[in-house]
């Protein structure tokens, strides 16, 4: 029985591996697809030259940079494209809902996916994904990173720039942004659709508390100032 025991966890240990192989392959090759059709350097200068008002980094307020970083990937400065604690976790919980659910996914590998890949939830773009942001990481400095995040979004209402957005929710220069405003931004790609304040004020404005909420949690803001942005909704 134990002999018989032994064999059959070697067998599904095995299998396992054989498995995430060949996925670790196909995603290699979607990978490679990819970067063959059009390098990150290439890739950069079309967003950049496709962008009416592309938005760089010292524009962006501080305010907003933290909102993001709080919201969306917290080690975001720390980490090489791929934050292993985010992906333990996500897969985690995806075990447990036996389906997709939580992706882990970094900003860089967003970058990787809104540029690059499709936004259908599959194993094998996910690795893709991840070999595209150790491009992304190795090519661009973490400020150019952030910078080609915020002009790739949607934002909802057809816009798909900070710039767009900025202009078309507040009417402002994206520099000119408040705290309000700049917390309310960054929780909208998350679900465009859900959060947009012209759609569901009710909806942006909880998730404007997340994002307000792991600002204090990660030391960004304290939670008095949180407290006044809540309190002063203006949709």
């Amino acid at each position: 029985m134990k002999k018989f025991l032994k064999f059959f966890l070697i067998t599904i240990i095995l299998a396992i591996l054989i498995a995430g192989g060949v996925i670790i392959y196909q995603g290699h090759a979607v990978y490679e697809e990819a970067i063959s059709a059009q390098s990150i350097s290439e890739k950069i200068e079309q967003i950049k030259s496709e962008k009416e008002h592309y938005t760089t980094y010292d524009k962006l307020p501080q305010d907003y940079i933290n909102a993001v970083v709080a919201v969306e990937d917290r080690r975001f400065f720390e980490h090489n494209g791929v934050d292993m604690i985010s992906i333990i976790r996500a897969i985690a919980t995806d075990i447990k809902q036996m389906k997709l659910v939580e992706g882990g996914s970094t900003i860089t590998q967003q970058l990787a996916k809104n540029t690059y890949f499709t936004q259908r939830k599959e194993i094998t773009r996910k690795v893709a994904e991840i070999f595209m942001a150790f491009e992304y990481e190795k090519e661009c400095s973490k400020e150019e990173i952030l910078e080609l995040y915020v002009n790739t979004m949607y934002f909802g209402d057809g816009y798909y720039s900070v710039y767009d957005a900025s202009q078309g929710y507040f009417e402002k220069e994206v520099e000119d942004m408040d705290l309000y405003e700049c917390t309310l931004l960054a929780g909208i790609p998350n679900a465009p659709s859900v959060y947009s304040p012209t759609k569901n004020p009710e909806l942006a404005k909880q998730r404007q508390e997340q994002v307000l909420n792991k600002m204090v949690k990660y030391k960004y803001l304290t939670q008095d100032k949180a407290n006044e942005i809540i309190n002063s909704a203006r949709y």
